[in-house]
């Protein structure tokens, strides 16, 4: 991410054509906050960054009938003294908490590519700083993934030669991973894949290469990173052909699993359209998807995976410019989608989605109006939950262990790059009362595995709410807005 983004310049949409029955609805009572990170915790509630501080953070919690259009917004916990940043590295931990690595910003505007980093215990409501791996001076905007076995990995900008950590959870501790990394980790993204190793396109960072199109994988087993060859296209921003390095952004655009077991990489280009592409995982081997139409591309944005196994998208008119366009690609096509009433006076960088339990997307912008898509078609199928129960009555203030088959998802659903990361690919319990239709959330937590397009078998633990309704209760476990059929259980 470079300064340069700040400036936007407003220019036309192009015209193609548009998606029918797709729609955008206003979540209400959002408090004067600028929305920018967002976060699915393991209680159902959504983790909201407030831009106006960058230290200050909301919830927003589902009402009782489960809607977070009309859900409660509450201030949590303040951030670590000295620690507001923007553009970092994230993830909800498989325990529940939820971490922030570094920070392109901090102080809510100063350039630092800071180092800092701190965990969010949604119980306690409370914030602990973490200390970095030895040695870095620097993590800024850098991408994190969660591996298959939970553990969190978390790489640096800057650092020459590259460097990745994983972190040990529970002692706050890092130990080196990555080795073979062919650039530095700056303006990339990492997506994990079916079997638990790592994609990431190379965008050339401090080594420009006109046609450079590498890409590599990252082997979870041995820690290290191989080059497998060369992309189709190029799909970060060399500016080759109108101005060269000098006027190169180095930006890449999201990267999104589908069902079908293909990643799907967009693209940014100071020159035309951006280049898009699909990676087939089996395989091993990419395709050539269309480029945006127009001028359209993404230089940081967000994507994720709808329910209906297509893939949503926010693209500008060029690189950081306002314009910006919903688009959606369904494995074969591009087309446009109705835009957010703020998409228009957006840049891509502006946007954040977040996959809901509902099934909607989640949009925030910098600003207050928080938007909720809600997606047309048929659910996509093969990763419906299903679960073994371990009796049909459960005592509200304990917690259960929830056994069953594929509590993980095809993917990590939602995707931005190395500015933000909100994969939601780890299992929610959803309670509705059978006699009065109250919705509540159990928490989960230490989750057997964070394995996307896992089949099973799989467990989780999930604490049933003090606060639930007794009786009759439908259960249902939800993975990237993906619900289980009910389960009848009775809450004593």
């Amino acid at each position: 991410m470079k300064l340069s983004r700040m400036l936007g310049i407003a220019v036309l949409i192009a015209s193609v054509g548009m998606a029918t029955a797709q729609s955008w609805t206003a979540v209400q009572n959002v408090p004067n906050i600028a929305g920018g990170a967002i976060e699915l915790l393991t209680d159902g509630r959504v983790l909201v960054q407030d831009l106006n501080t960058c230290n200050q953070w909301w919830t927003l919690t589902p009402s009782s009938s489960g809607s977070y259009e009309s859900g409660t917004w509450t201030q949590v916990a303040t951030m670590p003294a000295g620690y507001a940043p923007i553009y970092f590295g994230s993830a909800v931990l498989p325990d529940g908490r939820y971490i922030t690595e570094g920070g392109e910003y901090n102080n809510c505007g100063t350039p630092t590519w800071t180092a800092l980093g701190a965990i969010y215990d949604p119980v306690a409501n409370t914030w602990t700083s973490v200390t970095p791996p030895s040695g870095w001076t620097s993590i800024g905007d850098s991408p994190s993934v969660i591996l298959n076995n939970g553990t969190y990995m978390q790489s640096s900008c800057c650092i020459q030669p590259p460097a990745a950590a994983l972190l040990n959870a529970s002692t706050l501790t890092w130990t080196s991973t990555g080795t073979g990394k062919y650039d530095i980790y700056d303006e990339e993204g990492m997506t994990l894949m079916p079997g638990g190793n790592v994609i990431d396109v190379d965008a050339y960072v401090f080594q420009w290469e006109c046609a450079g199109k590498n890409y590599e994988i990252y082997n979870a087993s041995t820690g290290a990173w191989t080059s497998e060859g060369s992309t189709p296209e190029q799909y970060w921003d060399s500016a080759c052909n109108c101005g060269g390095e000098n006027d190169a952004s180095f930006e890449l655009g999201p990267a999104v699993l589908m069902p079908n077991g293909t990643v799907f990489q967009t693209g940014a280009n100071s020159c035309a359209a951006g280049h898009n592409g699909s990676y087939n995982v089996s395989s091993g081997t990419w395709t050539e998807a269309p480029d945006f139409p127009g001028t359209f591309d993404i230089a940081d944005g967000p994507a994720a995976l709808e329910v209906n196994g297509n893939v949503i998208m926010f693209a500008s008119p060029g690189i950081f410019n306002t314009g910006g366009q919903m688009f959606e690609w369904n494995g074969s096509t591009i087309t446009e989608l109705p835009n957010p009433p703020n998409g228009p006076s957006d840049s891509s960088y502006y946007g954040h989605f977040l996959m809901l339990p509902t099934g909607q997307i989640m949009f925030t912008d910098f600003s207050n109006d928080v938007e909720l898509f809600t997606s047309a078609g048929s659910q996509y199928t093969g990763w419906t939950p299903t679960v073994l129960l371990p009796n049909l009555t459960m005592t509200h203030g304990t917690t259960v262990l929830l056994n069953g088959r594929y509590f993980n998802g095809a993917s990590q659903d939602n995707a931005y790059g190395d500015d933000f990361q909100d994969a939601t690919n780890y299992p929610l319990v959803r309670f509705t009362n059978v006699a009065s239709g109250a919705v509540v959330y159990g928490k989960t937590h230490n989750h057997n595995t964070m394995a996307v397009g896992y089949v099973g078998p799989s467990y989780t633990h999930v604490d049933i709410p003090s606060n639930i309704q007794t009786g009759a209760t439908h259960l249902q476990v939800i993975v990237n807005g993906i619900a289980s059929q009910n389960y009848t259980v009775v809450i004593n």
